[in-house]
């Protein structure tokens, strides 16, 4: 039994009651029996999350160990270069794939016009009249071949690209405008291309223009190193004008020869790794990646992780917009499902079997404010202390990061000194009894975007009258709790002065009325209204105007200078002389 006691146990992040009892290797009565003493009710097939079996094990005398499910964080490029290119010295399982090219030059060389026209002349026109986002990948087909394109978009991108040592690209396209020749930007794009020993496709654009030169370029390109084909070198290039659609068939052409030359191959059986290329938060979709696959195959409802992010694959679109199941080598694709955008360089790597549950700082914070300032929930609870206004507590579980913090951002335009909300956690994945459980204890509702409760949280939330409401749409969701603040807030109370009188005689004195008699001095006295005394220019109390006479008949009001009696409704002991202020007091429902 000791041997049991001292046993390790990892744990996965799910797992059922009864893998849960095997993993432990005891019998399932003893589980089952312990999670009941925690009040949870599971059947054997139920999953219950890490934080439950991690108590609960620890309570039957194991040491529990978090299954590793952070492997491949931390994969650069450099490493995903390495690995591609033991694939190559291995050779197994390769297979053919799309050559990637990057098209580079002078900034006003005509790179990007380039880059549209040939987008333009070779994506089939059902496929350009589909495309519904711009993405700075995509792939042209010629000969039935495909070649995949990447936009470097700007000098800036490429000198970034120079200073990691390594490129996204196969093949480089270098432009030089034919009027223009080679200019210092150029040079420096060509001591690169020679470093690196990609191999090189020279466009001499502008080939239209009067002033071309076209010997002047082959001239200028040789002094700087690079010697074309027709001079005796072995750099292929062709003579292009990217405005009028001239020559765009020959550098495709030559494209493909470079291709067949270097013969590229990848390995598509392997689990997929691709290169963030940009990422962006959608508002209906949540945070997307461009990605460029560089090897294997990725695919949809793959879990995945990309730099510090991770996810699951929910949807994959090509760069016409159009959802695809998978995406093999050089296919560039959108992924839709990892918890944030991930930044540009960052690796996408697949991990079969395995949730890419990672757990960092951004999972317990909250993007509070104006200027975006993290903040702890510890800090907010320590700021609305201080500042003595309501709380709001609520645990906020959403689908995937981006659809936290736009909700969280909505919810910080919400602005008040007496109310707020205080996040006791926020999180992305469905709702778990380790939130139930959080909820019962800090007394908070549990709100989730697009996410399931488990049929275990569930019934522990029944159990333990713990709120908990799901939404589809942010918007709902942000009036729920809007509508929840409102009420919290303390109602505000309108008052009107009606009139003043002056105290001239005490008729009776009872503990807890009086009938005095005096004369309207401002405004008017109404039956029913409220009473302050004033002395000495002093409130000494108050009270409730009950019965109003004039002249000894019951009356609703009395206006100025007229004399009349009143029956005071409370404690204070009203002198001659004092005086009475009537008003009315109108209770109006604040809002945010």
């Amino acid at each position: 039994m000791n041997e049991v006691i001292k046993k390790k146990v990892n744990l996965p992040s799910l797992v059922t009651v009864k893998k849960f009892s095997e993993l432990l290797g005891l019998p399932l009565s003893t589980v089952i029996t312990e999670l009941m003493k925690n009040g949870i009710l599971a059947t054997i097939n139920e999953k219950i999350d890490f934080e439950t079996a991690s108590i609960i094990a620890q309570d039957l005398g194991f040491e529990v160990l978090e299954e590793a499910t952070t492997e491949g964080k931390g994969m650069t490029i450099e490493k995903l270069i390495e690995i591609m290119k033991k694939e190559k010295e291995s050779g197994e399982n390769l297979k053919k794939r799309p050559p990637v090219v990057t098209i580079l030059g002078h900034v006003d060389h005509g790179k990007t016009t380039l880059l549209d026209t040939i987008r333009k002349a070779n994506v089939a026109a059902k496929e350009s009249g589909g495309i519904t986002q711009h993405i700075n990948a995509y792939q042209v087909k010629k000969k039935g071949q495909l070649i995949t394109f990447v936009d470097t978009p700007g000098h800036e991108a490429f000198s970034a690209m120079r200073e990691r040592g390594v490129s996204l690209a196969d093949i480089a396209v270098l432009v030089v405008a034919a009027d223009d020749g080679v200019r210092p930007q150029t040079k420096e794009v060509i001591e690169y291309l020679l470093a690196k020993k990609i191999p090189t496709v020279v466009a001499i654009n502008k080939i239209d223009k009067p002033e071309a030169n076209i010997q002047r370029v082959k001239q200028e390109l040789a002094d700087n190193g690079i010697l074309l084909e027709e001079w005796g070198g072995q750099v292929l290039s062709s003579k292009i004008s990217a405005k009028q659609n001239i020559g765009i068939d020959d550098l495709l052409d030559s494209i493909l020869l470079l291709d067949e030359v270097e013969d590229f191959k990848a390995d598509f059986k392997r689990e997929g790794l691709g290169i963030v290329l940009e990422s962006h938060l959608d508002p209906q979709k949540g945070p997307v990646a461009t990605v460029l696959v560089k090897t294997g195959t990725l695919k949809e409802g793959q879990d995945i992780i990309a730099g510090e992010n991770y996810g699951r694959i929910r949807r994959m679109e090509d760069f016409t917009g159009k959802r695809i199941t998978e995406a093999g080598p050089s296919t560039p694709i959108s992924v839709i499902g990892l918890n944030g955008a991930p930044n540009t360089n960052d690796i996408m790597q697949a991990i079969s079997g395995k949730t890419a549950r990672i757990k960092h700082d951004l999972a317990k914070s909250v993007r509070f404010g104006e200027k975006g300032e993290v903040l702890t929930s510890q800090k907010i609870y320590s700021s609305i202390a201080q500042e003595n206004v309501k709380k709001l507590n609520i645990i906020l579980k959403s689908d995937v990061q981006g659809s936290l913090e736009a909700i969280q951002q909505i919810l910080a335009e919400i602005k008040s000194d007496e109310v707020a909300i205080d996040y006791i956690n926020v999180g992305v994945g469905n709702i778990t009894e380790s939130d139930v459980r959080l909820a019962q204890n800090a007394k908070s509702i549990v709100f989730g975007f697009n996410v399931e409760t488990t049929p275990v949280a569930k019934r522990m939330a029944e159990n333990a009258s713990v709120e908990i409401k799901n939404y589809k749409v942010i918007y709902e969701l942000v009036e729920d709790i809007k509508s929840r603040l409102i009420a919290m807030l303390p109602p505000e109370i309108e008052r009107t002065d009606l009139g003043k009188m002056k105290v001239m005689a005490i008729f009776k004195t009872g503990k807890k009325d009086m009938i005095v008699g005096g004369k309207v001095t401002t405004g008017r006295l109404i039956n029913g209204g409220l009473l302050e005394v004033m002395r000495n220019d002093n409130i000494i109390g108050k009270g409730k105007l009950e019965n109003l006479q004039e002249n000894k008949i019951n009356v609703n009001e009395c206006e100025m200078n007229k004399e009349c009696g009143i029956t005071f409704a409370g404690e204070t002991k009203i002198k001659e002389g004092d005086t009475i202020i009537c008003y009315r007091e109108e209770v109006k429902k604040k809002t945010l």
